[in-house]
């Protein structure tokens, strides 16, 4: 009896242990998931500029946070900005830490607060301006367009003289500097001829001209793809009136201050997720990205020179 009780204490102990052990273990995961991926960061703040209607955006935005976190052992949050100034000076004041930026705004995030490009997107270019066909190859560069509708009467740059222009806002690479950039070296500066509308996402852009809101909108090529399939006349009722010079494509931008450790593993994390079909699905539903390509910041010098003309015209 005595030989019982003393074997039934020692299990009990080594139970009670076993017990407390697990439960430990249980409530230190995230510790130790964050200990064993060597992360300095204790999360991850995302955030996406709007290139289609916000909530449609977000909400396709959304599943990077899983896939994400899964790769990194650390918690993702992904928001959506207002515009793109918002999420600029959201990683300045490093309530962002990284950022999906247009060239134009990275080159101002860099400037401004030291933000680094760690990614470029790749897209299929286009191969026929009248159905949006893309040639089946990846890129790392892109054009903006200028469309109007079909039937327009505008045929030449300068006939957008007194017309209304549907753009992004005034850093948008696309939406706005390129075109009028080169538009004035053209003869026509937008900015003080035209009549600017601002609009939310390039989608909205071309929906102001197929409603007439709008004779003219400044688009990333072909962003009439994204309205495709809700219109499929899209093509039909609109024509590309100039075409810029090729753009660097967007980025996948870290704010300053990141370590070279947790920059690289994010960039790491994101080649890969780039390559699954989870990962691949909301690239191409967010920003009809393809995948991501490595960058560095002299490819964005074109930027620049655009960037500098148009202070003079502003």
């Amino acid at each position: 009896m005595k030989k019982f009780l003393v074997g039934l204490i020692i299990y009990i102990i080594a139970m009670t242990v076993f017990f407390t052990l697990t439960a430990s273990d249980g409530k230190s995961n995230s510790a130790n998931n964050h200990a064993h991926n060597g992360m300095d960061l204790k999360e991850l703040n995302i955030q996406f500029v709007p290139s289609i209607q916000s909530e449609t955006l977000l909400a396709k935005a959304k599943p990077l946070e899983q896939l994400l976190s899964q790769q990194l052992g650390i918690p993702v949050h992904v928001s959506l900005s207002t515009d793109t100034n918002s999420v600029i000076e959201a990683m300045g004041s490093k309530k962002v830490d990284m950022g999906f930026l247009s060239p134009d705004a990275y080159v101002t995030a860099h400037r401004e607060y030291g933000a680094n490009v760690i990614l470029q997107s790749t897209r299929f270019g286009i191969k026929d301006d009248n159905t949006g066909d893309s040639t089946g190859k990846l890129t790392d560069r892109y054009h903006a367009i200028v469309i109007v509708g079909k039937d327009s009467n505008i045929k030449t740059a300068k006939d957008l003289k007194g017309k209304k222009i549907a753009v992004q806002g005034p850093t948008s690479t696309a939406g706005y500097v390129f075109p009028a950039v080169e538009l004035n070296q053209k003869g026509i500066n937008i900015t003080k001829e035209s009549t600017l509308v601002q609009v939310k996402g390039h989608d909205q852009g071309v929906l102001a001209v197929l409603k007439g809101d709008t004779d003219a909108t400044f688009i990333f090529g072909d962003a009439r793809n994204v309205l495709k399939k809700d219109r499929p006349d899209v093509f039909d009722k609109t024509r590309i009136l100039y075409t810029t010079s090729a753009i660097p494509n967007d980025t996948v931008t870290l704010r300053k201050d990141i370590t070279a450790s947790d920059s690289h593993k994010i960039k790491q994390a994101m080649k890969e997720i780039a390559t699954t079909p989870d990962g691949k699905k909301v690239l191409h539903d967010v920003y009809a990205w393809q995948g991501v390509a490595d960058s560095n910041d002299s490819n964005f010098d074109t930027v620049r020179s655009h960037n500098k003309l148009m202070e003079r015209i502003r």
